[in-house]
């Protein structure tokens, strides 16, 4: 037990130098991508499935409510939340399509669609973003892999690559966390 708990500290350090050397530009460009969006008017929404599903919540919440600031709340919506939405579509349309509707329904030009997918490849993950890029939105990826269809087919793209969905999701929130306060200063 003592050695699976050090090992998955060892991997977790070994990812933190991977991101310190090549995360910082990504996290800075996201951080104005997201500024630019909100001060344009657009919005955030945010998909992934399971753990990333969670992570997507995560950051709306921060957004809506706040990181570290009283301020004014920011529009970031998870699309992962709506059960009856996500079994309505599931039940009629098919799994694939969760995403891609609410897409359909709410995504515009002005906007960013935020994809989280550790393995790069889900298929509703990637329709949705493909439904998006046809609107004109912009594409923000989180992955945990490289040279992913989702990191080819994404504006921008932070890919952890991780042995585990697990390691890569630390990183991810750890980028989050640090995008959210970012965005946060600059709109207060």
């Amino acid at each position: 037990m003592k050695q699976n708990i050090i090992e998955a500290i060892k991997i977790h350090k070994e990812l933190l130098v991977k991101f310190e050397k090549t995360g910082l530009e990504v996290v800075a460009k996201a951080s104005e991508m997201i500024i630019a969006c909100f001060k344009g008017g657009g919005k955030i929404y945010l998909c992934g499935n399971g753990g990333s599903a969670a992570d997507c919540q995560h950051i709306s919440g921060e957004l809506v409510g706040k990181f570290r600031r009283q301020r004014k709340g920011l529009p970031a919506i998870a699309l992962s939340t709506d059960t009856s939405i996500l079994t309505s579509v599931g039940n009629d349309c098919g799994f694939e399509d969760i995403f891609t509707r609410q897409v359909e329904a709410h995504v515009t030009a002005k906007d960013i669609l935020w994809a989280l997918s550790t393995s790069g490849s889900s298929p509703n993950i990637l329709a949705a973003v493909q439904l998006a890029q046809s609107k004109g939105a912009k594409i923000l990826a989180f992955t945990g892999r490289t040279d992913t269809p989702l990191e080819r087919m994404s504006d921008l793209c932070l890919s952890i690559d991780a042995p585990t969905s697990a390691a890569a999701q630390e990183i991810h929130q750890l980028a989050y966390h640090i995008i959210c306060d970012i965005v946060e200063e600059q709109m207060c």
